[in-house]
């Protein structure tokens, strides 16, 4: 838990250890990358506005070599500073004021998604230039390796796996997120969305209007090796 206001820290510490989770709090950024090599810890809540070294750069310096869920809990609720957080690796985002009873729930979808990977095919699935590697956890474009963050991947896998299907958000939310019907779970989605598009481009994600998104194959055809 990285929070500079102790008793916001407090109050959330002690309801993850009431769940059962050990729980350690860094005040400032610059601590809680101190401690991530040592702890090696299974999800990171993490606010933006800390001491020292912001949120935003504690996540970028952990995305660049490790693959720890983070949960972005902030009073920064513009759409540019979602997009920023989910761009730069943030697994989930949530504003304050919050509920308790959401965070616990997004914390437990976060832990059972990063646990379980997804059943992984044996070749590469090509779409045009794009190729994707389930067994590597790799994404390339025209050969050019794109970094993708856990959540990320299992959306492009989603997509993928059902092309030219609607998905909407109550869905995504389901096989994704594993919750639904919360507040702030429509910018969650259309967020990804965004950051999807601007990695892989926008011809392959379309939106359906007023349904939600799929994965457009037309001009891509899946190419035989």
């Amino acid at each position: 838990m990285v929070e500079d206001e102790a008793d916001i820290a407090t109050s959330i510490a002690d309801r993850l250890r009431a769940e059962g989770y050990n729980t350690l709090i860094s005040y400032n950024g610059q601590d809680a990358l101190n401690r991530v090599d040592r702890v090696q810890p299974d999800l990171i809540i993490l606010d933006i506005m800390l001491p020292k070294v912001d949120g935003l750069e504690v996540a970028r310096q952990i995305r660049a070599s490790k693959y720890i869920p983070i949960l972005m809990l902030t009073a920064r609720d513009d759409e540019v500073d979602i997009l920023q957080g989910f761009s730069i690796g943030a697994d989930d985002y949530m504003t304050k004021p919050f509920s308790m009873r959401e965070l616990m729930a997004r914390v437990k979808a976060l832990l059972r998604r990063a646990s379980i990977p997804p059943a992984p095919s044996a070749e590469p699935l090509i779409f045009g230039d794009l190729s994707i590697d389930e067994q590597k956890y790799t994404v390339t474009k025209n050969g050019k390796l794109i970094h993708f963050t856990p959540t990320e991947f299992q959306l492009l896998i989603s997509f993928v796996k059902q092309p030219n299907i609607v998905l909407t958000r109550d869905k995504l939310l389901a096989e994704i997120w594993d919750w639904e019907g919360a507040e702030g779970a429509t910018r969650t989605v259309d967020s990804h969305i965004k950051t999807l598009r601007q990695k892989i481009g926008s011809d392959f994600i379309k939106t359906s209007h007023g349904f939600g998104y799929f994965f457009d194959e037309e001009g891509m055809k899946n190419e035989e090796k």
